[in-house]
């Protein structure tokens, strides 16, 4: 159960030609072997989609110097975590990057916080950035999520917040409602229905509703899981810790009324509403990272 973030997906598939062969592919498949379709779909409704890896810390100049990097073995995969070494370590906050993405998308965010004197800890998912493994889901997202929380606590840690962006703000709530021990909870641009981006999948690669629906119980039935657990009316009312939505109104990802719904669904929630920053750029606004660290401070 995927959701695309850092990047338009409809603009990237329509522009690459690799994109345009699977199409192909994926609609003569469908004809001749409909089993292979649904396979083909399922791996690559699986595979995040090409970004520049790591521009967000090489381009860095302190992250050499400045920040520490630790790889975590998950599942067949692994996850890598950036942190900053201080001499009076505050409370973690654990920043969440979205499907495509990677923790230097975060990094804005995370200086901000760490001028307050809070702790963050940036995370590569399966899959992204520096981390192992070819493909990943929701599921996956929300398990390491819950991992993440728990080895940390572990270490003695006291997390004090869970701060993510687009389809990591969907595993993020899935993971507070489960029980993940957090302070606070702010969702950036936050999908609503993994159902609904399974049908633009579908339409961008020419999909019949056979197809899709194959690939949507195989992803549940390897995964035991139902999509329509993740989405808002069923995580929201399980949600008790203060939380914060952010979501813009012009974004063509995630539409603004996703956010919205978390906003309704979570008792007390605050939303705060953009204008003109699109999917990405609330990730680096001065507005946006001034507000989201009073939240969380």
């Amino acid at each position: 159960m995927t959701s695309p973030a850092s990047t338009s997906s409809p603009t990237y598939f329509s522009k690459s030609p690799a994109m345009r062969l699977f199409r192909l592919g994926l609609g003569a498949s469908q004809r001749l072997w409909p089993s292979l379709a649904v396979h083909a779909a399922y791996r690559l409704f699986g595979t995040p989609l090409p970004v520049r890896p790591f521009s967000g810390l090489s381009q860095h100049r302190n992250w050499q110097t400045g920040w520490q990097t630790e790889r975590w073995p998950f599942e067949r995969a692994s996850l890598t975590l950036y942190t900053r070494a201080t001499a009076a370590p505050g409370p973690i906050v654990l920043l969440v990057h979205g499907w495509g993405g990677h923790a230097g998308q975060m990094l804005a965010l995370a200086e901000a916080l760490r001028a307050q004197g809070l702790q963050p800890v940036m995370v590569d998912m399966p899959a992204h950035g520096r981390s192992t493994g070819m493909v990943s889901n929701l599921p996956q997202f929300a398990r390491a999520v819950e991992y993440l929380a728990a080895r940390l606590q572990q270490q003695g840690h006291t997390l004090h917040a869970v701060v993510a962006h687009s389809l990591g703000a969907n595993a993020a709530a899935y993971a507070i409602s489960r029980g993940v021990q957090s302070q606070r909870l702010v969702l950036l641009a936050p999908p609503a229905s993994p159902h609904e981006y399974t049908r633009l999948f579908a339409r961008m690669f020419g999909l019949n509703e056979a197809t899709r629906a194959a690939m949507q119980q195989r992803i549940e039935a390897r995964e035991g899981i139902l999509m329509p657990q993740f989405e808002p009316q069923a995580v929201g009312p399980r949600i008790s810790v203060p939380t914060l939505v952010v979501h813009d109104r012009g974004d063509r990802i995630n539409g603004f009324a996703d956010g919205l719904a978390y906003s309704r669904a979570i008792a007390g929630a605050q939303l705060l509403a953009t204008e003109n920053l699109g999917h990405a750029k609330i990730l680096k606004d001065e507005r946006v990272l001034a507000k989201v660290v009073r939240f969380v401070a």
